[in-house]
């Protein structure tokens, strides 16, 4: 469920500063400005869809005494990590709906993103990784 928040609240990093703050890009930059603000209002939504499902699920199992809260962080890191990497490289690159910034150099972009993806997501798998090898442990 961790994966879930990360994923929402990279969305929501991603369409507040990159988006709307620093005016880089559009969700969908293939068309009209007015087809980007729009793309980007789906997008806003999806990320805040997708952060307030998850804390529900969170809710619900710290309720019934089932929150591991190592796997919540795990969850959260892969979360962030998959879909900036998604992000990068799918919407980037293989669908080509934007790119990071217009006008500059790409690859110092490009590197710095997914190097902080893939850094993301290893440090999650990292850390499920220890929390199941405490939890064979103690059992």
């Amino acid at each position: 469920m961790g994966f879930l928040f990360g994923c929402g609240i990279i969305a929501f990093v991603d369409e507040a500063v990159f988006h709307q703050l620093l005016h880089w890009h559009h969700f969908y930059d293939r068309s009209t400005p007015a087809a980007g603000l729009v793309s980007d209002g789906v997008f806003h939504a999806f990320s805040w869809f997708a952060t307030v499902a998850s804390l529900f699920l969170f809710a619900d199992l710290r309720r019934r005494g089932a929150l591991s809260t190592r796997r919540w962080v795990a969850g959260i890191l892969m979360g962030i990590g998959a879909f900036q990497l998604f992000d990068g490289v799918v919407q980037h690159k293989l669908l080509d709906l934007h790119e990071i910034r217009y006008g500059v150099e790409l690859l110092p972009y490009d590197l710095a993103w997914n190097g902080a993806a893939l850094a993301f997501l290893v440090a999650g798998v990292l850390l499920v990784r220890r929390t199941a090898h405490r939890s064979v442990g103690d059992a």
